[in-house]
């Protein structure tokens, strides 16, 4: 009976021993569509290695607006171990001091440098890029070929592409745009890094005023002469994508997301790549899209969560990444990746978006530390111009006086 009794609290105390040492890492990310993929790749990649060590690995994407809910759940103290981090909204989560600083604690050295720009602050890593995207020029060769055009490449000069977009659209006829033409500074922007600008200047201020600014926005807003550029919305669309969907539009200016979407809205359609085109300095300018990993500067399991970041941005998940089509991986050893050598029309986009993330003023996407209305003064004025609501002069003159009272605030 005294021996029965004993192997029973021997039971008892090994399973509370095995309770205190159970570990978990909780991890957020995206809902949606993205989720599956996320998913999956914790499946094969994470949870088995994780296993091993005794850690169990559970996954919760945020669904719907994934900064509203995550910055929710990081004040509540709720947050997963390990995390999503948007480049455009890292400013905000920066201070909150909840974010771990990475340095020393994992290395950067396999990846992009422009990409651990876009995640440090002050001199310290709060991310690890899991994948980016970059702008290119996307086209129609149909309606190129129609117009005995050449195509858009990666010699085009803003001057040669304005040539190539307006000789086309005489041979086209009024049924026919050169170019889709967004209102927004997530595709202006990349053109006002290409002549030099700066987002953000002394004391953080944004100046709508300098000179090379104003050179990209008045090329950028002429595409609309004559209707050779055109708004999404005056082609019934609401994206680039979706303009050249309709046939109607030759060259959209997007990341290698386009991809899919036309495989499955548009199969018929022969596009092709083309880096974007020089500003008059001969540099171009890009955006970097990129969303890293982060962790949690209050998880109670510090190397456990750092193990798996290690696990969601190794060689092995960013080449599975890759071939699922949907961005591009951040390692800078992928630019002799056999995929980018194949031949087809996504792998060449890939390979251009690639090759978008260190060519000339490339910048991370972001709003800055007072979010994303920073945008709303060059949107407007943007669409102001492009549908001839306004001049260019009034159109920025107004775009300053409200940047500088959204600034002041």
């Amino acid at each position: 009976m005294k021996k029965a009794l004993l192997l029973s609290l021997a039971v008892l105390a090994s399973g509370a021993v095995h309770a205190q040492t159970a570990k978990t890492i909780k991890i957020n990310g995206y809902g949606g569509t993205d989720q599956t993929l996320v998913n999956d790749l914790i499946n094969r990649f994470v949870k088995p290695v994780m296993a091993k060590d005794g850690v169990t690995v559970v996954y919760e994407p945020l669904q719907g607006d994934y900064n509203k809910s995550f910055t929710t759940l990081l004040a509540a103290g709720n947050a997963g171990d390990v995390f999503y981090l948007p480049a455009e909204t890292l400013d905000g989560y920066v201070t909150t001091g909840k974010l771990l600083p990475l340095n020393g604690l994992v290395s950067t050295t396999p990846f992009i440098k422009s990409l651990n720009t876009a995640f440090t602050r002050n001199g310290r890593l709060y991310g690890v890029a899991k994948d980016f995207n970059t702008l290119t020029l996307v086209y129609n060769k149909d309606l190129f070929d129609e117009a005995g055009v050449k195509y858009p490449d990666s010699t085009d000069t803003w001057a040669t592409l304005q040539t190539k977009l307006t000789t086309l659209k005489q041979k086209l006829g009024n049924d026919y745009y050169g170019i889709c033409l967004s209102p927004n500074f997530d595709r202006f922007g990349a053109f006002a890094y290409a002549a030099g600008w700066k987002q953000f200047g002394a004391g953080g201020k944004t100046n709508l005023a300098d000179p090379k600014f104003a050179q990209a926005f008045n090329w950028y807003t002429g595409l609309a002469k004559n209707k050779v550029g055109v708004q999404p919305s005056e082609v019934s669309a609401d994206w680039g994508g979706a303009c050249l969907k309709t046939g109607k539009v030759a060259v959209a200016i997007e990341g290698n997301w386009i991809v899919n979407f036309l495989r499955d809205n548009a199969p018929n359609l022969k596009f092709g790549t083309a880096l974007l085109p020089k500003a008059p300095s001969g540099q171009r300018g890009n955006f970097l899209y990129t969303v890293g990993w982060g962790v949690n500067s209050g998880t109670k399991n510090r190397a456990a969560a750092l193990k798996v970041l290690g696990l969601l941005t190794s060689p092995q998940v960013q080449q599975y990444v890759l071939e699922q089509g949907l961005a591009i991986p951040s390692r800078s050893a992928l630019t002799n990746n056999a995929y980018f050598k194949k031949t087809d029309a996504g792998a060449q986009n890939s390979r251009l978006t690639f090759d978008g993330a260190d060519d000339g003023n490339v910048y991370a996407f972001t709003f800055g530390p007072q979010g994303s209305d920073w945008g709303k003064p060059i949107n407007e004025a943007l669409a102001a111009v492009l549908s001839g609501q306004r001049s260019a002069a009034d159109a920025l003159k107004k775009a300053q006086a409200d940047m500088n009272t959204f600034q002041r605030r």
